[in-house]
């Protein structure tokens, strides 16, 4: 016998094995269900029509976690554009009181009333009370 049990087929007839088929199936599971994603083959599965409904309660949840992302962006925003205007109205109210200040005080107040012939008092104010 040469070893070989296809040269020797004359000879045993009956003990030669059948070459064995190879699976058309890919051997790693991931590689499967990739492909049955991308054909649409899991949509007809009896496991995805039982829970439909589920599903779609899922892909409401993602829908308005996306929805409520977006929200947030936009408080974010209107929020930080707010800060920034009351900055500068802030800004603008120091700058108006400090000017405010510097104006009426007491020396300017009397340069300026001079000319109208007013004159600061030396004397100080009375209270006068009247009782009942």
């Amino acid at each position: 016998m040469s070893g070989n049990k296809y040269i020797d087929r004359a000879e045993e007839p009956e003990v030669l094995e059948q070459p064995k088929k190879k699976d058309t199936k890919p051997t790693s599971k991931g590689g499967n269900k990739v492909v049955q994603i991308l054909s649409g083959d899991f949509l007809a599965r009896e496991f995805f029509v039982q829970n439909l409904g589920f599903i779609f309660f899922l892909m409401l949840l993602l829908l308005l976690l996306v929805a409520k992302g977006y929200y947030v962006k936009q408080l974010s925003d209107n929020i930080i554009k707010t800060e920034r205007e009351l900055d500068d109205i802030n800004t603008d109210y120091v700058e108006l009181k400090a000017r405010f200040l510097e104006e009426t005080r007491r020396d300017k107040l009397v340069e300026r009333l001079k000319d109208r012939g007013l004159k600061e008092p030396t004397a100080p104010p009375h209270v006068i009370r009247v009782k009942e």
